[in-house]
């Protein structure tokens, strides 16, 4: 029986499909949840050029992660259930890595998240993470594939 689990969202629909199994499945289990959001700050060296505006466009990241993890909260509420939640912020390193030390230092039983199909590089959850994850813990790694529009339109809600 799993009593602690942790839920990785980046505000795409198939992270909200993947938080939507981890609230049935704290509900099933009468587990606790926690909500994790990551803002990766290492996109702002990607565009040099925007050097002067940088602390505008992380105050807009931010922002961005905190309505995420709102949102999140707020689905998760609405299944009765009262999750944990915390916002990240990193320059260096890996996603998967912050992660997995969140998983660790918060001692889940299981990682439950949302994957996106092939092919979608915009978003937090490329298959590269999702796999890094699956394949740096022993802890176990339920991956919910992203759904076609129809259910990812049902699990938003």
């Amino acid at each position: 029986m799993y009593k602690r689990i942790l839920a990785p969202v980046d505000g795409s629909s198939a992270s909200a499909v993947g938080l939507l199994e981890a609230v049935r499945f704290a509900k099933d289990q009468r587990a606790r949840l926690r909500i994790v959001h990551i803002v990766d700050e290492s996109a702002l060296i990607q565009y040099p050029e925007s050097v002067d505006i940088t602390g505008k466009m992380l105050e807009t990241f931010v922002n961005d992660g905190e309505k995420t993890l709102r949102d999140a909260v707020a689905l998760a509420r609405r299944h009765r259930i009262k999750p944990e939640h915390v916002l990240y912020k990193t320059f260096v390193g890996a996603l998967a890595d912050v992660i997995l030390k969140e998983a660790k230092k918060w001692r889940a039983d299981i990682i439950v998240m949302g994957t996106h199909e092939q092919g979608n590089v915009q978003h937090f959850f490329l298959g590269s993470n999702a796999e890094t994850i699956a394949r740096s813990t022993r802890l176990p790694v339920l991956l919910i594939h992203g759904a076609p529009l129809a259910k990812r339109k049902r699990a938003a809600r």
